[in-house]
């Protein structure tokens, strides 16, 4: 099974309509088992879908700055 760090990473990529490095099979084994990874898609949705009603324009630099953090963190506290 993937890694939460793995799953969320997968989850932003199709925020930012980058294709998916990992089986999307994976994803959805390790969404059925993991409730944290559940709310992050939850959020990935629902973001995707005001990004889509949102004039198409990249991310403002400080929010993709703290989305970068977020990733970070979650990495570093997969690992510990």
């Amino acid at each position: 099974m993937i890694s939460c760090t793995e799953a969320v990473r997968q989850l932003w990529e199709v925020v930012q309509d980058e294709p998916l490095t990992t089986d999307p099979a994976r994803i959805e084994e390790h969404l059925a088992l993991c409730r944290r990874c559940c709310g992050e898609m939850e959020f990935v949705v629902e973001l995707n879908r005001f990004m889509a009603a949102v004039e198409e324009s990249p991310l403002p630099p400080a929010v993709e700055s703290r989305l970068d953090i977020e990733l970070d963190r979650m990495e570093v506290d997969e690992v510990t």
